[in-house]
């Protein structure tokens, strides 16, 4: 496991212990490369990496308008940059030995684009691109891509969620993307999030299913949403989703 400040992952390693697995915790950075090369190597030491999880992301919480070009330039380089620079890290050596898995933890944002996250989102659909044409170029060398697009689940997302630098309470957009906020909660299942572990236990089934797939919905709130798109055309997409939440301007 990785964390740019391994001290932190005190709380992971006593929930390995009571699960009787064992953990080592590396420091590492995705806005780093440096940090990436010498957390792989570490990894790699005794044994092939097997399977490369792309966990790390932050999210831009801002309209089009209030975001300033550092806060898209943070959210790229995080949530696209990061794990392009991992990626590169491990495909010479899984390539080599024609075996792995790399894993990418996209979004349902990366299908359709919600207002106030759509930079967010482009960043999920960047991921969604990559990945894709990855899965092509890295399939004759025995090496699988995964993409895993959950929807609203119960994590530190929105809590370290960074937001847009003009997008304050005298921003024209605050009252309608707070009155979003609160009618996309509608979709979650049962109203509520759901738990991260949920995910969690979707990686591992991925990763160990035969059917070899390259997308894997989680969530819901994130099936609903991807058939609903997926089978309108836009206008009836947006027509249909409005009613659903109760969403108008």
């Amino acid at each position: 496991a990785t964390m740019r400040d391994p001290a932190a992952g005190a709380e992971l390693l006593r929930t390995a212990r009571d699960e009787g697995l064992q953990v080592e915790v590396l420091r590492l950075d995705v806005g780093d490369l440096p940090s990436i090369t010498a957390a792989v190597a570490a990894a790699t030491a005794t044994a092939p990496l097997d399977v490369l999880v792309n966990n790390a992301g932050i999210e831009l919480r801002s309209p089009i308008e209030d975001a300033s070009e550092e806060d898209v330039r943070r959210q790229f380089d995080t949530n696209v940059f990061g794990p392009l620079r991992t990626i590169r890290a491990v495909l010479p050596g899984m390539r080599a030995r024609r075996g792995g898995t790399i894993v990418n933890v996209s979004s349902i944002a990366g299908i359709v684009a919600r207002p106030y996250g759509g930079l967010y989102a482009a960043s999920k659909h960047a991921l969604e691109a990559i990945c894709e044409a990855l899965h092509f170029e890295v399939q004759p060398f025995g090496v699988r891509v995964v993409l895993i697009e959950p929807g609203q689940y119960g994590t530190r997302l929105l809590d370290n969620a960074i937001v847009g630098n003009g997008f304050t309470p005298a921003s024209p957009y605050w009252e309608r993307a707070e009155r979003f906020d609160e009618a996309i909660k509608k979709l979650r299942p049962g109203g509520v999030a759901g738990s991260a572990r949920e995910v969690a236990e979707l990686i591992h089934r991925a990763v160990h299913d035969p059917q070899r797939k390259l997308r894997y919905l989680a969530g819901g709130d994130a099936d609903t949403i991807a058939a609903t798109y997926r089978s309108l055309a836009f206008e009836d997409y947006e027509r249909t989703m409005r009613q659903a939440l109760d969403w108008f301007d």
